[in-house]
């Protein structure tokens, strides 16, 4: 076989199928002839070998009962390439090996794909709840906005302003009150955020003599963007007002931290 043809018997990529074990009988016997009678080839079937190798260092086999030291050696010793041919059971391992190579590189592929896969489905999950959350808070403001808009529609509704008073004269609120249902609706917008350990308490007033009664504090004033709380009261109310006062609220107004007060008219 001159050079030229050596080149192209090399060329051809009949080596590589050499290694991967996927010629027949003659195939390999042709091969192996050819690697006995000129070095170039069995030197190019060595580095094939060894380029297989190094693969077989990045991506693990998936088999672990391969004797990778073994077939190293069959392919390094020039004087064991007769037991290695006549042997086809090496070959036929190491097909398997390279099959085994390939395919592990597969599944890792499958495996970061299904991992992103997975990531993207948490992700579309927690958009999922996300969404789910912001219908059913839009439902809850949609039912307590038609509500608030009955009871502003109501004429028995009586409607008290709560001016500013001396601790913060531009302060300013208002009260919707349902006698029939004993509550009101507190329109706070206009008051401003209370400091930090400290809660705006609403008292029902009658004025002679002055008797306040607590309608209870607004924990939730800095969480409510409306600033509209609704608030029982079955009492006989003359007046309204609103307190600033210690968490948890005080058993009497502290009048010095009186924000709004307004009274109630009475019909002529």
């Amino acid at each position: 076989m001159s050079d030229m043809n050596i080149k192209e018997y090399i060329a051809s990529g009949i080596l590589e199928l050499y290694v991967a074990g996927t010629l027949t009988p003659e195939q390999n016997k042709e091969v192996y002839t050819a690697m006995k009678a000129h070095p170039e080839i069995l030197t190019e079937v060595l580095q094939i070998e060894a380029a297989i190798m190094k693969l077989s260092g990045e991506v693990s086999p998936l088999s672990s009962n391969i004797d990778f030291q073994s077939i190293r050696n069959e392919l390094r010793n020039p004087e064991d390439l007769d037991g290695a041919y006549k042997s086809t059971t090496n070959w036929i391992k190491y097909s398997g090996w390279a099959a085994a190579i390939i395919m592990a590189g597969g599944l890792m592929w499958t495996v970061s794909q299904m991992n992103e896969l997975n990531e993207e489905l948490k992700t579309v999950e927690i958009t999922k709840d996300i969404l789910e959350q912001q219908i059913e808070n839009a439902n809850t403001d949609l039912v307590e906005a038609n509500k608030l808009i009955s009871v502003l529609r109501d004429r028995n509704i009586i409607s008290v302003p709560l001016t500013g008073q001396t601790v913060y004269p531009s302060a300013f609120a208002t009260v919707y009150w349902d006698q029939n249902n004993e509550s009101i609706y507190l329109d706070a917008q206009g008051l401003p955020e209370p400091p930090e350990g400290m809660v705006y308490q609403v008292w029902s007033l009658k004025l002679n003599p002055l008797s306040p009664t607590s309608l209870g504090v607004i924990d939730d004033f800095t969480e409510d963007e409306n600033k509209i709380f609704s608030i029982a009261n079955a009492n006989a109310s003359e007046a309204f007002g609103i307190t600033l006062e210690p968490e948890g609220g005080s058993e009497s107004p502290t009048l010095e931290q009186l924000y709004t007060l307004g009274v109630v008219e009475t019909a002529p």
